[in-house]
């Protein structure tokens, strides 16, 4: 670990509770991001893509959810390597923002009766820089937490990222 990464000495109950907040409503508030295009897949698909086969539209905006989970891996290791160097608040502020400015966009995009190609063709670049930003926010906020929590509690506290990926899901289904 550098300098800016190192875990604090001395945190009380306060200061962890406090970081385990943070990074669950932080990974909360990304997967909902991520997760509220699978529920309007049905919508999406009749806007972003040509109306003649339902079913080709709706796998093909399925495929375009699919692309996003392609980069999360590129999303961990580029935001895991920032974190390592400038700091994980900084690694997590970068990441909130990049979602923002993703999911911003998506509801800019021209759809395919508005620009044909370009609009299913922005979707995707959108999609990637949410998928981006997703792997991010998990390696970074779970590393956040861990780095917080007391040495015997590490593993537990370190699980309630998996509580955020459940709530942001749920958050977004209603």
């Amino acid at each position: 670990m550098t300098a800016a990464a190192a875990a604090p000495i001395g945190t009380t109950g306060v200061e962890y509770r406090r970081a385990i907040t943070a990074g669950v409503i932080g990974n909360v508030l990304e997967w909902y991001d991520f997760g509220v295009y699978g529920y309007l897949v049905p919508t999406i698909s009749t806007l972003f893509f040509p109306r003649d086969n339902p079913l080709v539209s709706l796998l093909l905006t399925f495929a375009v959810f699919g692309v996003g989970f392609v980069m999360r891996p590129v999303g961990s290791i580029v935001f895991g390597i920032y974190g390592d160097r400038h700091g994980r608040r900084k690694a997590l502020s970068l990441v909130i923002f990049v979602m923002a400015i993703a999911t911003f966009a998506m509801g800019l995009l021209p759809t395919y009766a508005q620009a044909g190609v370009l609009g299913p063709a922005l979707l995707v670049v959108v999609r990637l820089f949410q998928g981006l930003s997703v792997g991010g926010e998990f390696g970074g906020s779970t590393a956040y937490i861990v780095e917080f929590a007391p040495a015997g509690r590490r593993g537990f506290l370190g699980s309630f990222q998996l509580v955020g990926v459940a709530g942001g899901f749920l958050l977004g289904s209603l």
